[in-house]
């Protein structure tokens, strides 16, 4: 099970995503949420990450991208980003990286 990576924020709200089954290990799902577009990737260790769902570079639809257990990679210049601090390890602006967790029930939530 995945926890938040932030302490609670009373200004942040929580979204249901959908069963951790939807994605499968080592792959990312993109989602609407709250008016923005997130990727959720589900590590083969199990954790479970949310960044911004575009690279910032050129608009790369990053849950297409290859992940492991550190970074993410852009599909389209293969840029890479940290993804438990959003940090770009190739010079691009860092990512936004939303808290992600998995409930008890199986369901995926992010608080944005």
């Amino acid at each position: 099970m995945s926890v938040p990576t932030r302490p609670a924020d009373p200004t942040r709200t929580r979204h249901d995503l959908c069963s951790l089954q939807d994605i499968p290990p080592g792959e990312g799902r993109a989602f609407a949420v709250g008016g923005e577009q997130i990727a959720v990737f589900r590590r083969r260790s199990g954790k479970v990450t949310a960044v911004q769902a575009a690279c910032p570079h050129a608009g790369g639809p990053l849950a297409d991208g290859q992940i492991d257990e550190r970074v993410v990679v852009c599909p389209l210049h293969l840029n890479t980003f940290d993804l438990d601090t959003g940090e770009s390890t190739s010079g691009q602006p860092p990512l936004a990286v939303h808290p992600c967790s998995v409930g008890p029930d199986g369901r995926v939530s992010v608080e944005l």
